[in-house]
């Protein structure tokens, strides 16, 4: 087994634990003012949980924090994410404290802390062969397509360099991504797509079955 091998068996699980754990017990008061702070301008809950596809495609829940009322349209529907989306909210996004709630995913064994974004159950039937390898390894807080433009790529883009991380994890880049991503959160570059609060939804590539 080579090194890249013993990395991604041993040494990947153990930095993932090695930096969520101290950082979520040093994130606590942060997690629990922005839970208060979210209680009071939009109710319970305050976390946001989801399933989402881990690795292998099998199905976890994730939290995040909480940045959107329940509005919704005289239909009864929720309104648009854009309309949703709180001034509170808004600022936990472009802070990326939103995604501190993930830290118990990666103690859990559920996420790292660098992997492919987790995305929507019902995508998985929508990517093409080579796209679906982006299972193969525990989906990421942060990832390769994250410190590559994040939300200013096109889905096959980012998919695209899902599948080039999944091939070249190693020690070294999950530290370069961890190094990017940090200095990335402090400019809030790549927070959100053009026109939209978030990514439009993965409808599929041209070569998807």
């Amino acid at each position: 087994m080579g090194v890249s091998g013993l990395y991604t068996r041993f040494g990947k699980r153990a930095l993932d634990l090695a930096i969520s754990v101290p950082a979520l017990i040093a994130t606590a008061p942060v997690v629990g003012a922005l839970a208060a702070l979210v209680r009071a301008t939009m109710g319970s809950p305050v976390f946001f949980r989801q399933q989402r596809p881990g690795l292998h495609g099998t199905p976890f829940c994730v939290y995040k924090m909480r940045t959107m009322n329940d509005a919704r349209g005289l239909d009864g529907a929720l309104l648009p994410d854009a309309e949703r989306l709180t001034r509170l909210g808004a600022w936990i996004r472009a802070s990326s404290l939103d995604e501190l709630p993930q830290l118990w995913n990666v103690v859990r064994g559920e996420m790292s802390i660098v992997g492919p974004r987790p995305l929507l159950m019902q995508h998985l039937g929508r990517y093409t062969p080579e796209q679906a390898r982006r299972h193969d390894v525990r989906p990421g807080i942060t990832g390769w397509a994250q410190v590559n433009g994040r939300n200013l790529l096109t889905w096959e883009e980012k998919f695209a360099l899902d599948v080039f991380y999944v091939d070249h994890v190693s020690l070294g880049l999950d530290l370069e991504i961890i190094a990017t991503t940090l200095r990335r959160v402090m400019f809030k570059e790549g927070i959100s797509a053009g026109g939209h609060v978030t990514m439009p939804e993965f409808m599929g590539s041209g070569g998807a079955p």
